[in-house]
């Protein structure tokens, strides 16, 4: 690890803390999110520009946990269009949430930010197992921590990873960032005269077949209760103000 390692959450000032809106934080990024301009791979500017903010927002005293994809590297639905067997193509695409999970440490560490990979397919040698209670007691030391390899079997999404492990640490918030700014009604990139959700319920989600996630992680979220941010990774500064609670991108929830 470069530099000397940040202090504890616990550390955290409370003038810090107060202005948090949510305490523990999943993150979720897609694969994609680190292409940057390239057709594939890692982009090294992206992924430091991702390292700082989850640096700005670990410092304010937030519990920072992270979710990753591996759609830049391979992805499982890719293959099975290919004549791939489902689950080799799932597993597949968990390895190479493996290599970006890795790759984030790195860029993480090299920011003093001390960081855990905790992978749901072993592989000791790179990664710690997923144990739930070792995931939470990592967050209340104020390391982030990073989720790989899915929910270590095939058929399932990151997205849903992302869901159920949320649960599981006890996340108040799960932030998915995306390359839109929040939910439309149909995709703003095709289309002029989409519409934007500034909120919605997990209901509206899974009835107006929206597609920001699988009904299957909606459908986990709304049984725990946690609300979904979905914003705009590209503009500077968006997860620090989420979690501050300002109104950014769409927020998903049981209604108020």
């Amino acid at each position: 690890m470069a530099g000397a390692p940040r202090g504890t959450a616990a550390a955290s000032s409370s003038a810090s803390s107060a202005t948090l809106r949510y305490r523990r934080i999943l993150l979720k990024l897609s694969g994609e999110a680190l292409l940057g301009r390239q057709e594939f791979g890692i982009d090294t500017g992206v992924l430091g520009d991702i390292a700082a903010e989850v640096e700005e927002v670990h410092d304010l005293g937030a519990e920072v946990a992270i979710v990753i994809g591996g759609g830049n590297i391979f992805r499982g639905v890719a293959g099975t269009s290919r004549g791939m067997d489902r689950a080799t193509a799932d597993y597949m695409g968990m390895l190479a949430t493996i290599f970006n999970a890795l790759a984030l440490q790195d860029a993480l560490e090299r920011r003093s930010v001390q960081t855990r990979v905790m992978s749901a397919i072993e592989m000791q040698q790179v990664a710690e197992p997923y144990i739930r209670r070792r995931a939470t007691r990592h967050l209340e030391k104020g390391r982030v921590v990073i989720f790989a390899g899915g929910t270590g079997n095939p058929f399932f999404t990151t997205d849903t990873a992302a869901s159920l492990r949320a649960a599981e640490i006890g996340a108040e918030v799960m932030m998915k960032a995306t390359n839109v700014d929040g939910i439309y009604d149909a995709d703003p990139r095709t289309h002029a005269n989409a519409t934007k959700f500034a909120e919605l319920t997990y209901l509206e989600c899974l009835s107006k077949e929206l597609k920001v996630m699988d009904a299957t992680a909606i459908s986990l979220c709304k049984e725990s209760a946690l609300p979904i941010i979905v914003f705009d990774l590209s503009t500077r500064g968006n997860i620090k103000r989420a979690v501050s609670g300002e109104p950014v991108g769409t927020i998903v929830r049981h209604r108020s």
